[in-house]
């Protein structure tokens, strides 16, 4: 397994690499999070491998895949699909529907008192 792109994307706090790796039948998605994780000494929780992608009749597979800082990082990148967007949207609604708004009353403006006029002497 070697490296052939390794790049620093400060944006997103991420390497992004690209291995070639010769293998005799086509690796899964969790072998090459075990294998990256060994290769750049991160958790295989900060790893997301999006391409593995080999060629008909050779044994080799070119793997693509970011390596975050964190998990948390992972998950700011994180695409969402639509469907997920709208789920997310659907439970906002129903919690404020479920958790009714706080009415704030208009505060009461106190009248000036009455100045009644002086009586009229005749």
């Amino acid at each position: 397994m070697e490296i052939k792109i390794d790049n620093r994307n400060e944006l997103f706090k991420r390497n992004e690499i690209r291995f070639r790796l010769n293998n005799e039948k086509n690796p899964s998605f969790e072998e090459m999070k075990k294998k990256i994780s060994e290769q750049v000494k991160k958790p295989e929780e900060n790893i997301d491998i999006y391409n593995i992608k080999g060629n008909f009749g050779l044994n080799q597979f070119n793997v693509d895949a970011y390596v975050y800082d964190s998990k948390e990082d992972l998950k700011k990148a994180e695409q969402k699909t639509q469907k997920q967007r709208k789920e997310a949207g659907l439970e906002k609604a129903k919690k404020a529907v479920e958790e009714p708004a706080k009415v704030e009353e208009p505060a009461k403006v106190e009248e000036p008192a009455k100045v009644e006029e002086p009586a009229k002497v005749e």
